[in-house]
């Protein structure tokens, strides 16, 4: 599953990603490739969590059952993030359908498919932002697939993503979370009448991400792409992924923390993550990259 992590910018052009799968700075999901070494660098509040028992900050009595760990490890990449080139080499001959995403499809949900997993994104309205109005609007493929394929196609992109080629390849991508149970949303980002970069908003506790770090119910991952040349390096990233972030605090009530899990590599996007008010918890092994877990906590949401 990937993508990945956003293009998230500070102020100098960079690759385009943001895990936010989101993000996407590359992540999203897990995403096809692989990475030696443990994970490595957790935080206080993650120690405490990965303890036998012990307190922590991130520690709560209520734990995902353990029917998601079992699905989980049925499957072997992610569904939110990037999409990886690594992926594409351990699988040649593979479409994205089978390598990465369709296990999604034949994994039974754990919630009824007629339940929104993500409280209605397409309701969440505009929001205000320093640079103008922006909206997230759920992604329709006759509308919006040859403008997302030609973002996916910009070597910085691609580099991350892993979709470029033919326009039938980020077809396949954003088909399989529109056929699936609603635990992501992929959506065009428009800044005041224009779209301008893409997002997948995910349910980071029903993702094989849950796996790797300890997940609390209705925790929700961003990844972002911008899309245009243009509006890179102008600090765009960390500003909408503040806001972006806060409207899934605002509108999704039961969710007390967002997260994204950028390549460790790519130091724009998790520069981008830290304006927008996230916390570096850890460092952790995904299938395709070592990532930098981002956190955004309900808590701190005035603070930082």
């Amino acid at each position: 599953m990937p993508p990945a992590d956003p293009t998230a910018h500070t102020g100098t052009a960079v690759p385009a990603t943001a895990d936010v799968n989101a993000g996407a700075g590359s992540s999203a999901r897990f995403r096809a490739g692989s990475h030696a070494g443990s994970s490595a660098g957790v935080d206080a509040d993650l120690d405490a969590d990965a303890g036998a028992g012990g307190p922590g900050e991130d520690t709560m009595d209520l734990r995902l059952p353990d029917e998601l760990f079992a699905l989980i490890e049925d499957e072997s990449s992610d569904n939110h993030g990037a999409r990886r080139p690594d992926q594409d080499r351990a699988q040649p001959s593979a479409s994205i359908a089978t390598t990465r995403e369709a296990s999604v499809l034949s994994v039974p949900s754990l919630v009824p498919a007629e339940d929104d997993l993500l409280d209605r994104v397409a309701d969440w309205g505009p929001t205000d932002t320093p640079v103008g109005v922006f909206q997230l609007v759920p992604v329709r493929v006759e509308r919006d697939l040859p403008l997302i394929s030609r973002w996916m196609n910009d070597p910085a992109a691609a580099a991350f993503w892993g979709l470029s080629g033919s326009q039938n390849v980020t077809e396949e991508h954003v088909l399989t979370q529109l056929a699936g149970d609603g635990r992501s949303v992929p959506c065009i980002g428009v800044l005041d009448g224009t779209p301008m970069s893409y997002w997948e908003i995910y349910r980071a506790d029903l993702d094989p991400l849950a796996r790797r770090y300890p997940a609390r119910p209705h925790d929700t991952g961003l990844h972002l792409l911008v899309g245009a040349i243009a509006d890179r390096g102008r600090g765009l990233g960390g500003l909408l992924l503040r806001a972006v972030a806060d409207l899934v605090l605002v509108r999704r009530p039961s969710c007390a923390r967002v997260i994204a899990e950028p390549d460790i590599r790519n130091t724009p996007s998790i520069a981008a993550f830290l304006t927008a008010g996230f916390r570096f918890s850890a460092e952790v092994d995904l299938p395709d990259k070592r990532a930098a877990l981002m956190v955004r906590e309900r808590a701190l949401r005035h603070l930082l």
